[in-house]
């Protein structure tokens, strides 16, 4: 068992996810037609609210079978299978997973679905910068017993974009959790101040969570 473990969700806290999807929506305008990544936002939701989870690939199954099985939408999950995930991985991060790994175990763990996140997670590098150790759930402040039993750790610190669902794991968690939300991405932007206050640590952008850490004294410079 390691004594510290360093956990990070992905989208919008490890990789630029908003970035990604501003992309997407232009190359479905350029690939099926002009307007047509609004269509596929609308049916995203409406998949995202059936199964409690974002589905980018299944969201084009359905614009395909509700746009009269249009063949312009076939092309539409590789623009996502394909993409070049590298390329939005937020600057510092290589460093910083291995100089947390000097420290203890770093791995990610992450709300999604069981195909694109971990293609996302293996093209971006991130796969490899945590050794392997990922986990996806759809709901993953509801998993933490799984999590501790394939990351055993005395303590663990927990790095996302989105403070109330850092709120729920604090919780549950309590003493055995640094919960550390990163303003960054649109959850951050929109995020209540009393979730904001409930963090153990707040920073602007991942590449201040070694100092952070640092000044409070979990991890030595």
């Amino acid at each position: 068992m390691s004594a510290l473990a360093f956990l990070f969700d992905v989208d919008n806290t490890l990789l630029d996810n908003d970035a990604i999807k501003h992309d997407l929506s232009a190359r479905i305008d350029a690939t099926v037609h002009a307007g047509a990544s609004t269509l596929y936002w609308q049916y995203y939701e409406v998949l995202r609210g059936e199964l409690g989870h974002s589905d980018f690939l299944g969201t084009f199954q359905r614009c395909w079978e509700m746009d009269r099985r249009n063949p312009r939408w076939l092309p539409g999950a590789a623009l996502l299978l394909d993409y070049p995930f590298a390329e939005r991985v937020y600057a510092g991060v290589d460093e910083l997973l291995a100089a947390l790994g000097r420290h203890g175990t770093t791995a990610i763990v992450s709300d999604g679905d069981a195909v694109l996140q971990p293609r996302k997670i293996t093209r971006s590098g991130l796969w490899d910068a945590v050794g392997g150790r990922v986990l996806i759930y759809q709901h993953k402040q509801q998993q933490l017993d799984d999590v501790a039993s394939r990351v055993p750790a005395d303590h663990y610190v927990f790095t996302d974009d989105k403070p109330a669902l850092l709120a729920a794991i604090k919780r549950q968690w309590g003493d055995r959790v640094t919960t550390v939300f990163v303003r960054q991405g649109h959850y951050a932007a929109q995020a209540r101040p009393d979730d904001v206050a409930a963090a153990d640590l707040v920073i602007e952008r991942i590449g201040d969570l070694l100092p952070g850490l640092e000044n409070a004294g979990l991890v030595s410079a």
